[in-house]
């Protein structure tokens, strides 16, 4: 398998993969390394690693040298020309009257092209602006609109949980977050409980999904009766990671009881107890000992 290591060009940004050629390189080292877009500098996020042929992006770039303290310099310097670049485009915007939001500038490390990314609620006609822009700083302009989730990840700020928020502190990529991820963890009922900052769905949910799906084969659903020490009783609410059940029995007496205290392998999961399981939607629970 190819000896690789992960390098990221921005903060929080994608991680991608390169040869090391016979550099040493460990987790926190600068570099300058070969990409589609030329030679950029990056940091090493992973340290050197084999990796499957086909989990690799063909052909696989390499790492050009440990960065020197002229690149390190050069790297400042380009930061320093990216804010005059986002001051130059916010006023050129203005002149224009582009209905845009600029939200980040992005040199490559040789100063040959400048990326800026803006957010719009539709299309937006900018080649006018290119030209001015490019006019003025005298390199080579491309401007990216990017979705909701992207900017947030560019601003930053902090979640409902009171933390940093999970895109812009560490997460490299978006994976992919359905509403049947919220159905299965019992948030459908309030929309606004399991949204982000950004509109979009929390990808916070996606982080426990796998834990929610595999529990929830060992536990019947609301509304199902099981057979207590109490009693026959029906089950009003579910604490998933707990495994506890609120269960109410007869005269409206309502107790809570651990699942793993119930017999309740081969139960109907909707149903619960004495179902014959005939309908197409009744599926029998596992035993917690499978």
């Amino acid at each position: 398998m190819p000896l690789v290591v992960g390098v990221s060009f921005r903060k929080t940004g994608k991680i991608y993969h390169f040869d090391p050629q016979e550099l040493s390189l460990s987790e926190g080292d600068f570099v300058i390394a070969e990409t589609a877009r030329g030679i950029e500098f990056g940091e090493v996020m992973l340290g050197p690693r084999e990796v499957k042929e086909e989990d690799l992006v063909a052909p696989l770039k390499k790492v050009v040298r440990i960065a020197t303290g002229d690149d390190l310099d050069r790297a400042a310097a380009n930061r320093d020309y990216e804010k005059r670049a986002l001051e130059t485009c916010q006023h050129k915007i203005a002149e224009h009257g582009l209905p845009m939001k600029l939200l980040d500038a992005e040199y490559c490390f040789d100063g040959s092209q400048v990326t800026f990314s803006f957010s719009a609620e539709g299309r937006v006609d900018f080649r006018e602006l290119v030209k001015d822009l490019a006019a003025t700083l005298r390199t080579k302009v491309q401007l990216h609109q990017i979705g909701v989730r992207d900017e947030a990840k560019l601003i930053g700020g902090y979640g409902s949980c009171g933390r940093q928020l999970c895109c812009s502190s560490f997460l490299s990529s978006f994976e992919p977050v359905s509403m049947k991820m919220a159905k299965d963890q019992s948030l459908f009922l309030n929309p606004a409980k399991f949204s982000g900052v950004c509109g979009k769905l929390l990808c916070c949910l996606r982080y426990e999904h796998e834990f929610y799906k595999e529990v929830k084969e060992y536990l019947p659903a609301v509304g199902a009766v099981v057979q207590t020490s109490h009693g026959r009783g029906k089950i009003v609410d579910i604490n998933v990671v707990s495994g506890m059940l609120t269960v109410e029995l007869e005269e409206a007496l309502t107790i809570n009881i651990p699942a793993q205290d119930l017999n309740l392998g081969g139960c109907c999961r909707k149903h619960g107890v004495g179902c014959q399981m005939k309908e197409s939607h009744c599926q029998p629970l596992r035993a917690v000992s499978d």
